[in-house]
């Protein structure tokens, strides 16, 4: 068994960004630009925001946030993501989901130019990904495609189960985990709501992405021994010792699984931080990209 220290994964490979960054600078270059748009006051958005600036600056990149009204319209919106699209400054930008319930998630998202769509989530580089062509990846599969080969899991021919099918992490996650490549190659099932015998589909798994969003859903029964268990799940649950009355947890029960896996990501500190890193790493391919076309 090896809890997976992500955070050490995480620090490595800001060093080697930063690195990067600062070849640029050296050389009379801009900083990287990455902007956010948060609408309302969502504490869990809020937090992942201050997240991704923090690691802006941990690895030489310009932030900027971009934090509106809960009242805020979807037209006020779309001027705003029609202004960062032209800003030649500005290398990518994120939306930061949930919105608040009034307004179209959607028509937002495909409204964000597709070369600085560093979350990945606008249709074109969403149908790119699905063609195997180059395009920005989303951040969370980015990130855990990453830590795959990172820890060199073998992947080519094994079982994986990807539990969850949303479109930010379980259906992209089947897709790239089936793609030719190394550190893919798999063969992949797709578990959902919907799904019979998930038990026996879990236990024939070598690689478990777990992402349905229910707090210890995956049990040590559901679990074969030497399986890599990546913990994508970040909940809340209540807890009266604790300071806050919550602590989190993720979808995997991980007390009585860490002893029996190979691999596992711990909740707090794994999955998120890599979801951080494949949002730095599509900001400095839109850099470059944007820096070759001047």
């Amino acid at each position: 068994m090896a809890i997976i220290d992500v955070r050490e994964i995480s620090k490595n490979l800001k060093e080697g960004l930063r690195n990067e960054v600062n070849t640029f600078l050296d050389n009379g270059m801009r900083k990287p630009h990455l902007s956010a748009i948060m609408v309302g006051n969502n504490p869990a958005s809020g937090a992942y925001v201050r997240n991704k600036v923090k690691s802006c600056d941990e690895v030489g990149f310009k932030s900027s946030v971009h934090h509106l009204d809960e009242t805020t319209t979807q037209h006020q919106l779309l001027e705003l993501i029609n202004s960062l699209n032209q800003d030649i400054e500005v290398d990518g930008f994120i939306l930061q989901l949930p919105l608040p319930v009034h307004l179209d998630a959607q028509e937002l998202l495909a409204a964000i130019d597709p070369d600085k769509d560093v979350d990945g989530f606008h249709p074109m580089n969403v149908g790119k990904m699905v063609l195997g062509l180059d395009g920005f990846l989303p951040a969370t599969p980015y990130g855990i495609m990453m830590l795959l080969e990172e820890l060199d899991v073998q992947t080519a021919g094994k079982k994986c189960v990807i539990l969850g099918r949303s479109d930010i992490v379980g259906t992209p996650m089947a897709i790239l985990m089936s793609r030719k490549g190394k550190h893919q190659d798999a063969t992949v099932t797709l578990l959902h709501s919907k799904s019979k015998n998930m038990q026996q589909e879990l236990l024939q798994a070598e690689i478990i992405v777990a992402a349905i969003g229910i707090p210890n859903f995956v049990k040590t029964e559901m679990v074969s021994p030497g399986a890599v268990v990546i913990d994508v799940g970040i909940n809340q649950i209540k807890d009266p010792s604790t300071k806050k009355g919550y602590r989190l947890t993720g979808d995997v029960d991980f007390e009585t699984i860490k002893d029996k896996a190979s691999f596992i990501t711990p909740v707090p500190g794994g999955v998120g931080l890599m979801t951080i890193m494949g949002l730095m790493k599509n900001t400095l391919k839109a850099y470059k990209n944007t820096m070759n076309a001047e």
